[in-house]
């Protein structure tokens, strides 16, 4: 858990109301959370919705996990410790992206089903849209693909804590949608996912 460490803080409310915003830009706002193992395809099918999205004239914006840890994470590790404040942040980030009327397209390994709970909760409380789409690849088929050499250097003992290795993915249970990466090309995977926001309402 983060220690609170403001104090003396109020939250303001600000002149704007979040409808008022939305109905004014014509816009609806949500966040889409990515997850899967390294390799999954999560980030590329991300990538390719965003494009698409946009050349729509949706405003949408991705937030990929090796990206977010060259800046506002940098300070973060990969232990558990530091996975679970690096998803924290992330889940926060794309809280207020989506409250500003974008979608928000987070592509992070976030491996622990208790940091995605809780990232889904914060967007709750804030009666913000929120859907997993997880990546069902299997670790052989990201093994194949390996783009980084990640999978090999962690077989071979150089990285520690590698997730699907020697550190647990833990699967979502409940996701508002899984992409087949392995068996279907990006661009069913991307038309899969515009579907998903078409049926809740969020894109037309």
């Amino acid at each position: 858990m983060t220690e609170v460490k403001a104090t003396n803080v109020h939250w303001h409310e600000g002149n704007l109301t979040r409808d008022e915003r939305w109905n004014a830009l014509g816009c609806k706002g949500c966040t889409l959370w990515f997850t899967g193992l390294s390799a999954s395809g999560k980030s590329t099918v991300a990538s390719a919705l965003e494009q698409v999205l946009v050349q729509q004239g949706v405003n949408a914006y991705r937030m990929d996990g090796d990206n977010i840890r060259m800046g506002l994470n940098k300070n973060l590790g990969f232990s558990a410790e530091d996975r679970a404040e690096n998803i924290r942040r992330i889940g926060e980030v794309a809280k207020l992206f989506a409250d500003n009327g974008s979608i928000a397209i987070t592509s992070f390994i976030s491996p622990y089903k208790s940091d995605r709970d809780m990232c889904r909760q914060l967007h709750e409380e804030a009666g913000i849209a929120f859907f997993e789409v997880f990546a069902d690849t299997p670790i052989e088929e990201c093994e194949k693909r390996d783009p980084k050499g990640l999978y090999k250097k962690a077989r071979a003992g150089e990285i520690k804590g590698f997730t699907g290795i020697d550190d647990p993915y833990e699967a979502p249970e409940n996701a508002e949608l899984v992409l087949k990466c392995a068996e279907k090309s990006i661009d069913d995977c991307v038309a899969e996912c515009v579907e998903l926001l078409k049926a809740k309402g969020i894109v037309e």
